[in-house]
């Protein structure tokens, strides 16, 4: 058997037995391997790959233990012919002709690909100054607490609660921990029949959109505002109606008159983390009873506050029930978990329940009992404070470094979030500033894709919750040189 047939990458993603056991699974798995030749021996296979032959062993062994292998006394493991018996023979496709393959434009009824998103590199963790918004420093998250609370959801009898077929049902941990941890914190008492648990707050927002709007629909939604749900909406109706925004949050006035449904980030207005006042919040609810529209409440970082405690939310002011509640925790533990949940009346709450058991009939259950456990151990209480302390000094470090290094642009100087809104110099193109900034390990988001029309160039949005402290400063200074070049005539 060849030699280079066997490779490890060693590159301590994972044990080099679990690698080991990839390679071989793949091997045999793709016909690779010689049927009635015999693997290499376990000292021949450890010289090959520079791993202890105990290593190979030990593969061997539970390779053999699942099926995979034979062992054969003094002659050594072979595949097990077996485990390949029901798998398909390899046929290769004739070439596509171009008179018979079909119009896929044609067919579209819509096209989310062509709208205007948000745009991350993938590997922002290599740029040494990401002033990106939105993910998280692995330095702060609680690894050891999450591991924990994983053993604890894979329990014999945890398992036996979550690994069956929930239906339209979430994890009753969850939801009571959502009930009395989470919602107390925004003010917010509701039973658990008005609870759902989604896949992040846009699955959230599609429901919301798929459920309640139509081609005549009419929305309020806040310019500049959040892309992804200004996008999930487009999806339904072209009837968007830009609503302005100040240092005070979305503006209510006579523009709220005629909506069905108006969507606001009250907390933390994004992209410019403004928070909307109280008497703002109370004129907002009052025209929601008189206009007969539906408030939709995307409280996605309330958590998040440097000065004062955080402001209740609108939901816990609504006593009509015209306030859809939205959250996720994604802006708090980490954005690749994907659970949020959804806060409405029972009737609202039962038919996305229906509507959701369409699409995926709930989210993952062993990640609900994972997630109920850290609420209940009081692990995401404790992550919270760290995050305020961690997030405060970066948020004053970087008010000082702004000022500092960026004399010709403005900000909001916000109470809470975990970023900046900037206005640079008029006729800035931060479009342009930013691909500059790239190319000496900046990252810094443009602004002009949150604005629904006429977007100003010169806006940009500067997130630290991903970047260390201590980079602050230096980052902002590379930045600053760029924008007075770019500034120049």
């Amino acid at each position: 058997m060849r030699d280079e047939l066997f490779h490890l990458r060693h590159d301590g993603e994972s044990t080099l037995q679990a690698q080991l056991r990839q390679m071989l699974v793949s091997a045999i798995l793709q016909g690779q391997i010689p049927k009635g030749e015999p693997l290499p021996s376990c000292r021949r296979l450890a010289q090959i790959l520079s791993v202890a032959r105990n290593t190979v062993t030990l593969a061997y062994q539970d390779l053999a233990a699942d099926g995979f292998l034979i062992a054969r006394e003094r002659r050594g493991y072979f595949v097990n012919e077996e485990i390949l018996e029901g798998r398909a023979s390899g046929i290769t496709a004739a070439p596509a002709h171009d008179t018979g393959a079909p119009d896929w434009d044609s067919r579209f009824q819509v096209t989310p690909s062509r709208q205007r998103n948000i745009v991350k590199p993938q590997n922002w963790q290599s740029y040494p100054y990401p002033f990106i918004y939105g993910q998280f420093d692995p330095a702060l998250f609680p690894i050891a607490d999450w591991r924990q609370c994983s053993r604890q959801a894979l329990s014999v009898e945890a398992v036996r609660d979550w690994a069956s077929d929930s239906f339209t049902e979430d994890d009753p941990l969850l939801v009571e921990q959502i009930r009395t941890r989470l919602l107390p914190r925004r003010g917010i008492r509701v039973s658990p029949d008005e609870i759902l648990v989604t896949v992040g707050a846009q699955h959230a927002l599609y429901l919301l959109a798929s459920l309640l709007m139509g081609a005549e629909t009419t929305i309020g939604f806040e310019d500049p505002g959040y892309v992804d749900a200004r996008n999930i909406f487009a999806l339904k109706t072209d009837r968007i109606r830009p609503l302005p925004v100040d240092a005070q949050g979305m503006v209510a006035d006579d523009a709220l008159d005629g909506c069905d449904y108006v969507y606001v980030t009250p907390s933390h207005q994004f992209p410019t983390t403004a928070t909307m006042t109280l008497e703002r919040r109370m004129a907002l609810l009052d025209r929601a009873r008189r206009a007969d529209f539906i408030v939709i409440e995307d409280d996605y970082d309330s958590e998040i506050n440097h000065v004062g405690s955080p402001t209740a939310a609108l939901k816990s002011i609504d006593a009509s029930g015209r306030v859809i509640f939205l959250a996720s925790l994604s802006k708090t533990l980490a954005p690749g978990l994907r659970l949020g949940y959804m806060v409405g009346p029972k009737a609202l709450i039962a038919e996305m329940r229906a509507l959701r058991r369409l699409m995926l009939r709930h989210p993952p259950t062993n990640n609900q009992r994972t997630l109920a456990t850290f609420l209940a151990l009081g692990h995401h209480d404790s992550l919270i404070r760290r995050l305020s302390h961690a997030y405060r000094d970066r948020w004053e470090v970087m008010r000082t470094a702004l000022e500092r290094h960026l004399p010709t642009c403005s900000f909001h100087r916000v109470t809470g979030g975990t970023a900046y809104w900037v206005a640079g110099p008029p006729g800035l193109d931060t479009a342009l500033v930013a691909q500059e900034a790239a190319k000496r390990g900046v990252l810094i988001e443009p602004g002009a894709v949150h604005f629904m029309s006429k977007a100003p160039s010169h806006y940009f949005r500067l997130g630290f919750s991903s970047i260390p402290v201590n980079r602050i400063e230096s980052g902002l200074s590379i930045l600053g040189e760029i924008i007075d070049a770019c500034s120049k005539p």
